[in-house]
């Protein structure tokens, strides 16, 4: 085993993925609730990870041969992270209190939340960035059994630290159980949507 390989490629993956984004947000905040937190810190790993592995692969370098798509799909990030925090302000408004224990979970709608877990993991330019360009580009460096060492580590990185802050949000529950504690939390999650879709906007009015 390539240790030295492996441990790269985790600590890389771990130091991209906690950055605090669209994406963790909304497993932590399924995860405080108890909403079909399973399904969505899966495909979140499974997204990040074969976007990880394309990107070893040389899917980086295709997507740098086009950046006519690069604008496209920051306005597209920009306009469902928009949507999402007017959703999220509606909820502050009106707040969803968690009215469960342990025992019973709030269970929304599997096919909402597979949708959501795909929008947030694959609409963001960033991740794009992050998965495919920079750690699939890092990756490329590697000769091939150090690269297979590598893309493991961060694969597991990201595997890790979904599931880590999907359960660990549970510890957030008893904030969602109260109508301040509920409305706080979406109003966090509303302003961040709004900042990052900013973000975005403000690079492709910068670059035109």
């Amino acid at each position: 085993m390539n240790f030295w390989a492996f441990a790269e490629g985790a600590m890389l993956g771990a130091a991209l993925i906690i950055a605090i984004g669209a994406q963790n947000l909304f497993v932590l905040r399924q995860g405080a609730r108890r909403d079909q937190i399973f399904i969505i810190c899966l495909l979140s790993s499974l997204i990040d990870g074969s976007l990880i592995l394309l990107g070893a692969m040389g899917l980086g370098s295709a997507i740098a041969a086009f950046p006519e798509l690069v604008p496209w799909a920051s306005w597209g990030g920009a306009i469902f992270l928009i949507l999402f925090g007017l959703l999220s302000c509606r909820r502050a408004i009106w707040p969803d209190i968690m009215q469960t224990t342990d025992e019973t979970p709030v269970v929304s709608s599997r096919r909402k939340a597979v949708l959501l877990t795909l929008a947030f993991g694959l609409l963001n330019p960033h991740v794009y960035l992050d998965t495919v360009i920079l750690l699939g580009g890092i990756a490329a460096g590697y000769e091939i059994n150090a690269r297979i060492y590598f893309v493991s580590g961060a694969i597991i990185a990201s595997f890790i630290w979904f599931f880590g802050i999907g359960y660990g949000a549970r510890l957030l529950a008893p904030l969602m159980q109260n109508r301040t504690g509920a409305r706080s939390l979406d109003l966090i999650v509303a302003a961040m949507m709004f900042l990052i879709a900013a973000s975005l906007i403000n690079e492709q009015l910068t670059a035109i």
